[in-house]
């Protein structure tokens, strides 16, 4: 009798754990980094392109990476750092940007920022441009940037 409570127990016991997994991986699955306090700097007259800055924060219990930008307001959106070499402010694309689990990236001025080239339309204070972050597993994450001076 003990021999069938302890095989009974077992079995229970591997439901369970392979009923968890597959929960916790949907769950992760549907997590997706928020972007935060988005903003582009209003452009000099006639330069075609921009600089865009916010943070994007990763909720959850994977890093995720961002591969690529777009948006229908401009032909190109890339991930740029500057950089001081001998003094000297260096820009240059990164290929990718990692989000840590639980954790924030900035983009802000003088260090990571997005660069925002050709728009489709001279982009005024107030207006909202959507930018589309593509991550490695395939999924987007979108987030709006205001036009600030």
């Amino acid at each position: 009798m003990n021999t069938l409570r302890v095989s009974l127990l077992c079995s229970l016991v591997a439901v369970a754990f392979s009923l968890v997994s597959p929960v916790a991986a949907a769950a992760d699955a549907e997590c997706l980094p928020k972007i935060n306090d988005g903003w582009i700097r209003v452009p000099p007259a006639n330069i075609p392109v921009l600089a865009g800055f916010g943070a994007i924060a990763n909720p959850c219990d994977t890093g995720m990476t961002v591969v690529s930008g777009s948006s229908p307001g401009f032909d190109d959106v890339s991930i740029h750092e500057t950089r001081f070499e001998d003094g000297i402010a260096k820009m240059r694309a990164i290929p990718k940007l990692t989000v840590p689990a639980g954790e924030s990236v900035t983009l802000k001025p003088g260090g990571l920022h997005m660069m925002l080239m050709k728009p489709k339309r001279t982009p005024v204070a107030g207006d909202v441009i959507r930018i589309d972050f593509k991550l490695d597993d395939g999924r987007t994450v979108s987030g709006d940037f205001e036009i600030r001076k």
